[in-house]
């Protein structure tokens, strides 16, 4: 079935629908990441370092903030793309209806508390005096704007659950330019400072997040809602909260086992550091093919268990695996020969340009456990197995604390232990991974079949 860019995953090759799916998602992530590129250099060279590192200390408390309302917006689009599988319309509607009361409750609760613990927050990240004045004012308006946020991460996690993952990306490149033009204009202009990025932000979310409903009220029919698909459903908003916090846990305890991580990083000096920060963007950059991989896994195995069709679920994992294991390997020379160019670009240093290329030598073999996280777990959250999302997440937090405790202790080993627990995690990671979807539990964790039974 096809209207508009709705696609219907559940017939067809599996292979196609999950390369056609993912195309648009790389484009949007790899645009996500060249905007914020442009995001900083505008703050770091028109406001000041100051500036950037008020924005920055922000980061880490945002992800975590930020991570309620992606995780249960992934929630949300598992029992989009589960009942469209079965062909339930109705459940459709009434979950598209109730996730506006999900992710609109959730978003005013954690803007309160942003806005009202924004200072004791920073203090205890041990914020320096000369910037928390800057980074609390960036912290509360970026909080007061998490609706906005909240609204088009679950009207796109809504689209991509029935199969359209082009929409969402025009709205993405919408927001970033949007983004940049208000950077310019606030900052250059007006001279607003670290505030008028604050607000670039929030105004061009919520203007993605308007236009994009805009565009599903009348272009998709499931918007169209009638006043009494639009009372509130318990059971709907109960599976929303019950399958997207365990996803937006795992966010929040990767993110704090990388800060563990980056204390290790910092007891080896700032050469190290400027490496090891290389390393990770170009890393993100790696990154970004297996997850938009895995985000359409999650939509195709969500129609498919929805469906009751295990063996098409099965058939899209061999195929997206067989897709992370030939770019694994296509990308081993890419770092072998042009690693020291590629670091290069980032800095002009040698010693760390040496360090930075070595290391990625290291973890470079093992881009296929990184992309191993990716999509057996996108597969399982597709069918509903969340809860193994919040197993990942602390088997990530033990591994970076153990095996950086481990190989920081071999002295033999030295720096390189920092990029060797990166490795060591992500294999770790990927084989808990794989190993709960041998398991076979995903199969009874289908929404469709419990109600059924």
């Amino acid at each position: 079935m096809n209207t508009g860019n709705i696609t219907d995953m559940t017939t067809g090759s599996p292979a196609k629908h999950i390369l056609k799916f993912a195309v648009p998602l790389l484009i949007g992530n790899i645009f996500q990441q060249l905007y914020n590129m442009v995001d900083s250099i505008v703050v770091g060279n028109f406001v000041g370092k100051n500036a950037l590192a008020a924005v920055g200390t922000c980061g880490s408390v945002n992800f975590l903030f930020f991570s309620l309302s992606s995780g249960l917006a992934i929630g949300i689009g598992i029992i989009v793309a589960q009942y469209f599988g079965a062909k339930d319309e109705k459940n459709v509607r009434s979950t598209i209806a109730n996730s506006f009361y999900v992710l609109v409750t959730a978003a005013l609760s954690v803007s309160v508390l942003g806005i009202l613990f924004a200072p004791g927050l920073l203090r205890l990240l041990m914020t320096p005096d000369n910037i928390i004045g800057d980074s609390i004012i960036y912290m509360r308006t970026t909080c007061a704007g998490i609706i906005g946020i909240a609204l088009y991460n679950g009207i796109a996690a809504i689209l991509r659950a029935l199969g359209d993952s082009r929409t969402p990306l025009y709205f993405l490149i919408l927001s970033s330019i949007v983004n940049v033009i208000l950077d310019l204009t606030f900052v250059l202009a007006l001279g607003m400072g670290v505030l008028g990025v604050a607000l670039a932000t929030i105004i061009a979310q919520a203007i993605s997040a308007v236009t994009c409903l805009f565009y599903a009220y009348h272009k998709v029919p499931y918007f169209r809602l009638s006043r009494e698909e639009l009372k509130p459903h318990k059971a709907i908003i109960v599976k929303s909260f019950r399958l997207g916090l365990p996803v937006a846990l795992q966010n929040s305890m990767i993110a704090i086992s990388c800060m563990v991580l980056q204390g290790a990083v910092n007891s080896f000096g700032d050469t190290v550091m400027a490496a090891f920060t290389i390393t990770s963007r170009i890393e993100q950059i790696v990154q970004q093919p297996y997850t938009s991989l895995g985000a359409a896994l999650t939509t195709y195995s969500g129609q498919n268990i929805g469906a009751n069709k295990v063996d098409r679920v099965k058939q899209g994992f061999r195929q997206a695996t067989l897709m992370v294991l030939v770019f694994s390997i296509l990308l081993i020379p890419i770092v072998y020969l042009f690693g020291h160019q590629i670091v290069g670009v980032f800095v002009k240093e040698q010693d760390v340009i040496n360090i930075g290329y070595r290391a990625l030598r290291i973890t470079g073999l093992c881009y296929f456990g990184l992309g191993m996280i990716y999509v057996p777990r996108a597969l399982l959250n597709g069918c509903a197995d969340t809860g193994f999302a919040m197993i990942n997440g602390i088997t990530e937090v033990i591994c970076r604390i153990f095996y950086s405790q481990l190989f920081t202790g071999i002295p033999a080993l030295g720096y390189w232990a920092v990029w060797i627990t990166t490795a060591a995690t992500w294999v770790t990671t990927a084989v808990i991974c794989v190993a709960r979807y041998f398991q076979g539990k995903w199969k009874e964790k289908s929404i469709i079949a419990r109600e059924q039974v």
